[in-house]
């Protein structure tokens, strides 16, 4: 019998950094049991630079990342939606059917140097990773 993964979709306002480093750490970190999409209420015109080098720098794929908007995403079942930033959660769309929501704000590290990057990275590996696994009570087939 195989499981089909949960779909996960991470929001914030640009979709050019902390929702983007998140889709790719649920993507990695939980592959089999997670789909991660993400996608932003205001988006950029492009992932952000610091963004890209940060996943690089872990040795993370980056291939095909591009901010999207809330619009491109809503008509897919959605298991979790997770919200990284303040304005994302006011902004929140209402989903087509209810969709269970957690809120993890992490630190906006645009414009800043790549090390700001590599915090925000860490920080939401270490914490919104698990998150996602209770959330979803994926119980103990996470391994980082």
């Amino acid at each position: 019998m195989t499981i089909e993964p949960k779909t996960v979709l991470v929001l914030c306002t640009g979709n050019s950094c902390r929702s983007q480093m998140a889709e790719v750490l649920l993507n990695q970190d939980l592959a089999g049991q997670v789909r991660a999409l993400s996608a932003g209420t205001q988006p950029q015109p492009r992932v952000a630079d610091g963004a890209i080098a940060a996943l690089t720098d872990a040795g993370l794929p980056t291939e095909g990342l591009t901010p999207k908007d809330i619009d491109a995403v809503l008509k897919q079942t959605i298991d979790l939606v997770v919200t990284v930033c303040d304005n994302a959660k006011e902004a929140c769309p209402v989903f087509p059917r209810p969709v269970p929501q957690i809120h993890m704000p992490f630190h906006d590290p645009h414009g800043e140097p790549l090390e700001s990057f590599l915090r925000v990275r860490d920080e939401i590996r270490a914490r919104l990773v698990p998150a996602v696994v209770e959330a979803l009570a994926l119980g103990s087939g996470f391994s980082k």
